[in-house]
Parts: C-alpha cells; structure tokens; sequence
C-alpha cells in the first residue's frame, strides 16, 4: 500500500473543532461551582448535587446521540448540531449570569443553558472521534500517531479554557462570571464555524469520499427482519427495565429521606438505573459465548472499579475547587493566582508526563515485567488515594480559614496526573481489545456510562465538603473538618485498589488470549 508521510488535513480540521469544543466545555467547568455558590448563593451541597447531575447527564446523552447519528444524520450533521446546540447553551449561561441579581430568573436560564449543553454534547462527543479512523486505510500505520494528535487537541483546549475564561471571570466579583460563559460561547461557536466552513473539502476517507455523511437506507433482505425485530424488543424491554429501576431508586432514596418522592433524584436514578440495565441487556444476549461473557464481565468489573477512580478525581472541578479558592494562597508576588487555573495544571501535566508513561511501559514490557491492565488500573487507585494523603497531611490541625501552601493541590495534581496515566489511557484499550466487534460500540459506551454515574456520585462526595462548622455523615464517617474529607477519598480509593489488585489474577485468566 502507499502510504503518505504526513496526516490528511482532516484530522487537522477534527483537532481544532475538538480543542475549542473541549475549551468550551472546561472553560465553563471551571468557573460553574462557584458562580453557584458566589453569585447564586447556593450552598455547597446544593451546588455540588447540581454540579454531579450536569457532568453525569454530558456522559449519558452519548448513548442516544451516537445511535441518531448512525441511524439518520451521520456524523457531520450531529456534530454541527451537538456544537451549535451548545454555544447556546453557554450563551444561556452568559445570560444568567448578566441577570445574577434575579436569583429566579438566573437559575431558570441557567438550568436550560445547562440542559442545552447535556443535548449538545450528546450528539458531538460520540461522533467526532469516530471520524479520525476513518480518514485512513483499515491498515495504515499512521492511524496510532493520528489518535495521539487528536487527544492533544483535547489537552490544549483544557488547558486554555480556565487561564482565558478563568482570567476574565473569575475576578473575584460576581458580576464578572459572565465574561468566562461568554468565552466558552465564543469558544464553541469558532469550533462549529470551522467544521462547517472546511468539512466538506477536507473530511474525506483516502479515496476522496466524504466521512460521516448521513447514511443511505438501503434495501434489506427479507432474513434481516427477525434480528431487528429482536434487537426492537431488546431495545424496549431495556427503556422499561431502566425506567422501572429509576422508580425504584428514587422511592428508595425518598423513604431514606422520610419524604417520599420531594427529595426524590430523579436525574441520579436515572444515571444509576441505565448504568445497570444495559450492561444487563449486553451480557444476557444469547449469542454471546462462554468466553465473551467472561470478557465482558472483565470490562464490567474494572467499569465498576473506575467509577471510584474518577468520582474522587472529577472533585477537581467540584470540592477541589472549593478548596482553590478558599483555602489555598494563590499569592505569587504582588499577583494573587485565580483559582480556575488550577485545572489548567493536570492536562499541562498529562502532556508532559504522557511520553515518560509511554516510554516506563515500553521498558517494562521489553523485560517482561509490565503490569498487567488490571495492575496498572490497581496503580491508578493507589496513587489516587496517595494524592489525597498528601493533601490530607497538608492540611491537618489547620484551623477552618487558614490558606496553606500551593504546593499542596499543586502536589495532589501532580499524583492523581500519574494515577489517571496508569488508568484512562489503558481503560479504553482494554475495552478495545475484549470487546465482541458486534458489541464494540455499545462497550464503549458502557464505559463510559460508569464515567456518567461517576460524575453523579463525585458531585454527591462534593456535598461532604465541610462548611460552617457543620458535621457531615457519610455511611457512618463523620466529616466535621478538612483532613476527615480527604480521608474518605484516601479509604475509598485505597480500598477500591487492594481489592482491584488481589483479583487482577483472576482478571488475567478471564482475559485469557487476549493480552
């Protein structure tokens, strides 16, 4: 085959489209939980339970968005859709922000912006990464090197998005919020104009044909009616199930309450009761062998190991933040650090670190010493629970108010940046590697269904933040200061990884053939 030595420009065009998307999204992130708490007054746990729906909802609405895209709009159209879709929902929260002062009115508009970035991402984030393979031959070389390009689109937007947006709006005046959701906006909208503009002439596959176009019904064989038939009932009885169990989920969590149904969370049971119905729906599926039901099983037990991992770790966006800004000197000089920067710091480490990762891997596997994929996901837990026993050092006996050092949230990024490269990388190609290529696309996105109820669960943790003295009860922990909080993350985590590490064995034989 003759193969070009550079890239195609489309992915080029995919980096740039993904870079302001991911800016847009990290931009408003940073400055989300305390324009709650700062300009909206929420207290924290609101904020946090709030927060926890929003980031759980962004990685559900991939399931839906994904199966219009291949069934009716293709990929281009969904993602000019899921992008302009959510430049107005950033605008939405530039609004709210413009009207802080009606507390109503800014809560109405930015509860519709946020549900306009739920459906936007829906549609965008499932669509623009399956188009880079596709721009190459099923067996050009270059397709590796063109993901590690693509990702790096990812890094340089999450970098940008809290020193732009962090710098205009997070002032330390609340009326100054809107200038980052106006960023964000700005962001997007320069995302989605780019695609549009160059889409056609250079998202094309090797052959000059275009990628992601809407797709073409074609005429079926009589024999196909049956399996769509069974894939429909499938399909119905997984909405039923999911439904039935978000019932029973939030009757459950309203009686624990004494209240049924007014302190219902729907939004959570929702995220928890699809997180189990369609692994449900794929494992029982009758055309699934002995030994791919074991490799399933083995993504469905590291899925479930990840939700720890990355419910402590998206606290950097949550209670982390808190923190940042309350209690850490941001002083450098005479110039006081917003505190949205510092999520400009893990995906500056993520470059960074990423190449040593690659090579450390590559020297272990040459000596036939590389930890096995649940191993290193095991490592990824213990050095998340090791950051937050750094911190939890960092700030023990020091009184409610007290600012420590930057070294120490400076110094738990720098671990869990380490933790994250042992685990997120190795996640995706174990489910690469084990999946069914019948199932390939549902596993993935019951990968990243565990990152939605994740992200539900690390907004709930958020809640324990301590504030105003009050003593806070988690399954019979009470966290009445700093150092308990970070305490619950260390047993959490650690604990998630012993237990992760004693049955990587077992893991192993189950992957058998695979590795």
């Amino acid at each position: 085959m003759n193969q070009a030595k550079g890239h195609p420009k489309g992915l080029y065009l995919l980096f740039v489209t993904e870079m302001w998307e991911r800016f847009s999204y990290y931009g408003m992130r940073a400055l989300f939980m305390l324009y709650m708490v700062q300009a909206l007054l929420f207290d924290k746990e609101t904020a946090s339970q709030v927060y926890g729906s929003y980031t759980g909802l962004v990685y559900l609405t991939p399931l839906i968005g994904g199966y219009i895209a291949d069934r009716y709009w293709g990929n281009r159209r969904s993602i000019v859709v899921g992008a302009l879709t959510m430049a107005i929902g950033q605008f939405l929260l530039f609004l709210s922000a413009c009207y802080f002062h009606e507390v109503s009115l800014a809560k109405w508009l930015m509860f519709c912006g946020l549900g306009m970035l739920i459906l936007g991402n829906g549609f965008f984030k499932p669509n623009i990464s399956t188009m880079v393979g596709r721009l190459y031959a099923a067996d050009d070389t270059r397709k590796d090197s063109a993901f590690t390009i693509f990702y790096m689109g990812v890094n340089v937007g999450s970098t940008l998005a809290p020193l732009i947006c962090g710098l205009v709006g997070n002032t330390g005046h609340p009326e100054d919020f809107k200038w980052g959701f106006l960023a964000a906006c700005i962001g997007m909208l320069l995302g989605a104009s780019v695609f549009s503009v160059f889409k056609n002439k250079y998202i094309c596959d090797p052959d000059g044909n275009p990628v992601g176009a809407v797709p073409t019904q074609t005429k079926r064989d009589a024999d196909d009616t049956a399996p769509r038939t069974a894939t429909s009932k499938r399909t119905c009885g997984m909405v039923i199930g999911t439904l039935l169990l978000t019932l029973l989920f939030s009757i459950d969590w309203s009686a624990t309450n004494g209240n049924y149904f007014h302190n219902a969370d729907w939004i959570g049971s929702l995220i928890y009761a699809t997180a189990i119905t369609v692994p449900l729906l794929i494992i029982t599926d009758k055309s699934l062998t002995r030994i791919e039901q074991a490799r399933i099983g083995v993504i469905y037990i590291i899925a479930f190991f990840v939700i720890f991992f990355w419910a402590a770790y998206e606290q950097a966006g949550a209670s982390l933040t808190f923190f940042a800004d309350e209690q850490t000197d941001r002083h450098i000089g005479g110039w006081e650090m917003p505190a949205a920067y510092f999520q400009s710091f893990n995906p500056i480490m993520i470059v960074t670190l990423a190449p040593l990762f690659a090579a450390i891997w590559s020297f272990l596997g040459k000596r036939g010493i590389e930890p096995s994929s649940p191993r290193k996901q095991a490592i990824g837990l213990f050095l998340l629970a090791l950051g937050y026993l750094f911190i939890a050092f960092g700030v023990k006996d020091v009184e409610p108010g007290v600012k420590v050092s930057m070294v120490w949230l400076t110094g738990l990024y720098l671990i869990h940046t380490m933790g994250e490269l042992c685990l997120a990388p190795i996640g995706l190609s174990l489910v690469y590697k084990l999946s069914p290529v019948r199932f390939s696309s549902l596993l993935m996105g019951v990968w990243y269904l565990s990152t939605s109820a994740a992200n539900k669960f690390a907004g709930m943790l958020s809640g324990y933040y301590p504030e105003n003295g009050i003593s806070k009860n988690f399954l019979g922990y009470q966290v009445e200061n700093l150092f308990d909080f970070f305490m619950l993350f260390v047993f959490m985590s650690g604990t998630a990884a012993v237990i992760l590490f004693v049955f990587s064995g077992k893991l192993q034989k189950m992957m058998k053939g695979t590795e």
